[in-house]
């Protein structure tokens, strides 16, 4: 059978736009389809975005350091229409950018939504393509839990759209995304509750990191409040917000920021003219190739609800494009040692195990902490600390994990993923010189355990 496309993908996100790209670029005839979009969820409502706010809410501390440093300065102001705008501006080129790269590598970009009518057929605008295989790469979803007065409450999804900024704010998450917008509200001035119904936020992190970035965000005038959720939410006469909270405290708030999950984006997917099978937690099931229960058809990213983050979902994409349409190139996508930051102020760095899963994996463990004041606020007021952690099998000498809270963690995570992912022992580290007078040496000058055999 001949059919109109090689490859139709779903979803113009960077793991959508990633596969197609590359899959042109290989000779395929690709079509992407997007509903909202180019970019996806990073480029848009996510990663960058939150990044460009993470660096405006800094500036209050950058201010107030200068002054240590001989800098004598005017009553900082702070606009935040102005840096909506010009965030709106930078998306807008960064959508641009993306739409030059599909074009321009051969691709049939179609604007619409797109959806599944069988195994080989896709329908989009009141028009019917045909794909030798079809790529869902749709993302995911924040969700609102079913409480009372739920539509009175924002996601990320409108936080960066907001007028203007809330004077009052509560955050209600425990995972990265709460937290860094929490620490986001909170440095652009606004009094900020972080609300989260656990023990101790980022579940899955170090319990050194977690407990550590207690400390630091408390320091900073962050209210961090555990073991609380919301259970209703109240618009009052002055448009105002009231939280009625699980032990009957209530809270007031001009905005309340939900950070509690995302969903799987399948809304009017057209699933059900498939055999494609969801899994036990509502993601798109697939095997080690990404192939689905109907062979045609193809997942990845934030639907198969992996490892959500950007650099997988492209990943996962270059692995389909080589492996459908360059197979003397393809590599598996190896989930082992994957870096990541949480841009929270201060911001984490962490790669490989922690050290509660190190132990949970049988290795006897050695531990080397550190924490210090960083070199660039020993002339100011801040009592702000950096962290950093090796966590070492004391069997074979290999680090497992590095950990870090402090500034620029995650660039310096980055450099030692590569030591990780290649095997490096903590003799390794001892015997590399450090570039001094960095944060970063810190990593090759840890000499003394505080914790193993």
């Amino acid at each position: 059978m001949t059919y109109d496309f090689d490859l139709f993908v779903i979803g113009a996100g960077s793991g959508g736009v990633r596969a197609a790209r590359f899959a042109a670029g290989f000779g395929a005839r690709v079509a992407v389809a997007e509903s909202r979009y180019l970019g996806g969820t990073c480029v848009n409502v996510g990663c960058v975005p939150k990044k460009l706010l993470v660096y405006g809410s800094h500036f209050a501390d950058d201010f107030e350091q200068a002054e240590g440093f001989g800098w004598t300065a005017g009553k900082a102001q702070f606009d935040w229409e102005k840096l909506i705008s010009n965030k709106n501006r930078e998306i807008e080129r960064l959508n641009g950018i993306y739409r030059k790269l599909l074009v321009n590598s051969g691709v049939t970009l179609l604007e619409g939504h797109a959806r599944l009518a069988d195994a080989h057929h896709v329908e989009i605008n009141g028009q019917r393509f045909s794909a030798e295989r079809i790529l869902i790469a749709t993302g995911g979803w924040p969700q609102i839990p079913e409480i009372p007065g739920r539509e009175h409450a924002i996601t990320s999804n409108e936080a960066f759209f907001l007028k203007q900024l809330p004077k009052r704010v509560l955050v209600v998450g425990g995972g990265y995304i709460a937290v860094e917008f929490a620490g986001i509200f909170n440095g652009l001035g606004a009094d900020t509750t972080l609300l989260y119904r656990g023990d101790l936020f980022l579940r899955g992190f170090d319990k050194s990191v977690r407990t550590h970035l207690v400390e630091e965000l408390t320091k900073r005038g962050l209210q961090l409040q555990f073991n609380t959720d919301i259970v209703r939410i109240d618009k009052q006469s002055d448009s105002s917000l009231l939280a009625t909270l699980n032990d009957g405290r209530q809270l007031e708030a001009d905005s309340i920021f939900y950070a509690t999950g995302r969903r799987p984006m399948l809304d009017n997917l057209g699933l059900e003219n498939t055999r494609v099978e969801l899994n036990e937690r509502g993601y798109i099931d697939v095997n080690d190739n990404f192939e689905t229960h109907e062979p045609s058809i193809l997942a990845l990213g934030d639907v198969i609800g992996r490892v959500q983050l950007t650099p997988v979902a492209t990943a996962e994409g270059m692995a389909v494009a080589r492996r459908l349409f360059k197979p003397e190139q393809y590599r598996p996508v190896d989930y082992r040692h994957i870096p990541t930051a949480v841009f929270s102020q201060p911001n984490i760095g962490t790669v490989g195990l922690t050290e509660e899963q190190a132990l949970e994996n049988g290795h006897k463990v050695v531990v080397f902490e550190s924490r210090f004041k960083p070199m660039k606020l020993t002339l100011t007021e801040s009592s702000e600390q950096t962290l950093m952690k090796l966590v070492v099998d004391a069997r074979t000498d290999r680090v497992l994990g590095a950990h870090m809270v402090g500034p620029d963690a995650g660039d310096i995570i980055q450099g030692l993923a590569i030591a990780l992912k290649a095997g490096a022992t903590k003799r390794l580290f001892d015997e590399t010189i450090g570039v001094h007078p960095t944060s970063a040496e810190e990593f090759v000058t840890l000499r003394t355990p505080v914790s193993g055999p």
